[in-house]
């Protein structure tokens, strides 16, 4: 017959599903042994004349049954000085949100207030969410899109909607419309977010530079590196405009397009060599669904956001030829090894490539398949062509152009990178996946760094 000893009566209780059942289980000292019939199986209680930890012990025979001869096991008991813990949290968390509102009395709010015009340069996706997010945060100033397309100018002026049906459900602020005409665009500008796929962005920036104030702050949200050129946005700006004193921020992060749409909650980085501009850009751009931290490692935000895409199709192709999860893991930490060798060696902080710019973007565009350049991977590792995967795509994955570019950058500064190697490898149609995997893994085996 099974037998429960002490505390083992609540066991008891429990198996049978009816906590009630303790206090008809529990037999006090005075009280002998007896038995019990509990859903047609016989229990037999015993008090102990002297008090035992409480035991509960296990039967490896049946799911449910008692066995005297299972190994114990203690039931652990709740730690002394857990009010004291609970305590110490509780006072933790009042000291951070006391320091969050001195630093908010403190912050600076006449940003948006002294802010009566933004322009945003791009029509796509991301440019058409971060028209809605700034114009969401004062009615009065007006966000002026500069745009190629007649339609989606027509579209966003008189239906509030990107006639390319990005965002379908949702209606863009009635204070943001459209222009094709730069002059127009960039009049009276306070802030100007330049939205231009990299590969585009020189030949674009060289059309209206004539219109742009040389003090007009740009805010680049373009991730990529130009092929030919090797050269980062912080770089082609300037010289695109023939300004090399044109203030320039770049602002990265996870934040894909329709979530931010949604006012679901993120946060991004503004990277700026002038702090003050960084902190203007901060105050902006901040609310209560997109925090905004500032760096001033440019190179670090801007090497980490161009390198991440190229990851991404890694990362899409090991899902797409069905690696496994260890796989991916494997990948993807080996991806971040490689980025941060190179951005090192170009000036960036080891830190940044670690915070949302760096580790925060690269786990949201390989893990996510909202990821235009992990759907490229993907489509890639399933064995579809290169051509046909573009031909199909109404956006720009900018990890395919940005591929060359990175192993040009690679040998430029001597550093080995052997993943992102083998994307732009399988991109110029010289190795297939599964050809590139056996050369991956066959590589020597050597100390991680």
């Amino acid at each position: 017959m099974p037998l429960l000893v002490g505390g083992g009566a609540m066991a008891a209780a429990v198996l049978v599903g009816d906590p009630s059942l303790f206090n008809v289980l529990f037999c006090p000292p005075s009280m002998p042994r007896r038995s019990l019939s509990l859903g047609g199986k016989n229990l037999m209680l015993h008090q102990p004349p002297k008090p035992i930890s409480p035991r509960l012990i296990l039967c490896r025979s049946g799911a449910g049954a008692l066995d005297p001869a299972a190994p114990e096991k203690e039931i652990p008991k709740v730690r002394e000085g857990g009010r004291d813990q609970r305590k110490a949290v509780r006072i933790a968390w009042e000291k951070l949100v006391r320091w969050s509102r001195s630093w908010r009395s403190k912050a600076k709010t006449d940003v948006v207030e002294r802010t009566k015009k933004v322009v945003v340069l791009g029509g796509g996706s991301f440019g058409t969410a971060m028209a809605a997010h700034i114009a969401g945060k004062k009615a009065e100033m007006e966000v002026l899109m500069l745009v190629r397309d007649e339609d989606v100018c027509r579209g966003i002026n008189e239906t509030h909607f990107n006639s390319r049906k990005y965002f379908p459900n949702h209606m863009l602020p009635e204070n943001v419309f459209a222009t094709t005409n730069a002059r127009d665009a960039l009049l009276g500008a306070d802030f100007c977010l330049h939205v231009v796929p990299v590969q585009c962005s020189s030949s674009f920036l060289e059309g209206i530079s004539q219109h742009v104030d040389p003090k007009l702050p740009f805010i680049s949200l373009s991730k990529g590196l130009e092929l030919n050129t090797l050269r980062t946005m912080s770089q082609i700006i300037p010289q695109a405009l023939r300004n090399p004193r044109q203030p320039f921020v770049v602002l990265s992060g996870p934040s894909f397009a329709v979530e931010l749409m949604r006012k679901l909650p993120t946060a991004m980085v503004v990277a700026s060599k002038d702090k003050n501009l960084a902190g203007t850009v901060q105050q902006l751009l901040a609310s209560p669904h997109l925090r905004i931290s500032s760096s001033s490692d440019v190179i670090g935000v801007e090497i980490a956001g161009a390198l991440k895409n190229v990851l991404a199709i890694a990362a899409g192709i090991v899902e797409g030829m069905n690696l496994g999860n260890n796989c991916m893991a494997a990948l993807v930490a080996q991806g971040c090894s490689e980025i941060r060798w190179l951005a090192t060696k170009m000036g960036a902080k080891a830190t940044t490539l670690t915070g949302l710019s760096g580790s925060g973007d690269i786990m949201l565009t390989c893990f996510v398949n909202l990821s235009r350049n992990r759907t490229v991977g993907l489509r890639l590792g399933s064995g579809e062509s290169l051509d046909d995967i573009i031909s199909s795509m109404n956006q720009v994955a900018e990890g395919v152009s940005t591929a060359g570019a990175v192993i040009a950058l690679a040998e430029k500064y001597n550093v080995k990178m052997p993943v992102l190697t083998a994307v732009a490898r399988i991109i110029d149609n010289e190795l297939t996946p599964k050809t590139a995997v056996l050369e991956l893994m066959g590589l020597p085996q050597v100390e991680e760094v």
